[in-house]
């Protein structure tokens, strides 16, 4: 596959034959709020001190509650999803993530996704595409980071 640089993806569905190395997408922005936070911990049943009760961040060197790293990866895959330029997804087939900074109540996170490779699969109708992410906050720091491996339409 060709390689072009710095090319950020109009609206439309990208399928493997669509898509070259280098092409970006840059996802809406999505303001997290305690509800959310709330709402997840109640979904996964995952309460750990620190998403739940300001006092407990703080004690941890926090100034608020902190968002699942789980949620904000949720969230980031729901704005990919809600972007004009969509890949044309068959499934994803797997995440390699990292938490960089908190996400606190208050937030608002956006992400910017390059496609990192292309490649056939064995399925003609079918390919791979890896996509790497950059998800920052308000304030232009970077609070998630990584990979996420996408089976596409040809």
């Amino acid at each position: 596959m060709t390689q072009r640089a710095d090319i950020v993806l109009g609206p439309g569905r990208y399928g493997l034959a669509r898509l070259r190395v280098g092409d970006r997408i840059q996802t809406g922005d999505c303001l997290v709020i305690t509800a959310m936070i709330d709402a997840f911990a109640d979904l996964t049943g995952d309460r750990f001190a620190i998403h739940m009760d300001t006092e407990a961040a703080r004690d941890m060197g926090f100034r608020d509650r902190v968002a699942h790293g789980l949620l904000v990866l949720s969230l980031v895959d729901g704005l990919k999803n809600q972007t004009p330029a969509q890949f044309d997804a068959v499934a994803s087939l797997g995440w390699d993530w990292t938490f960089s900074a908190p996400v606190f109540a208050g937030d608002t996170i956006r992400a910017v996704i390059t496609v990192e490779a292309l490649r056939p699969t064995s399925n003609p109708a079918r390919g791979v595409v890896n996509l790497a992410f950059e998800v920052t906050n308000q304030h232009g720091e970077t609070v998630q980071k990584g990979t996420n491996t996408l089976m596409i339409k040809a």
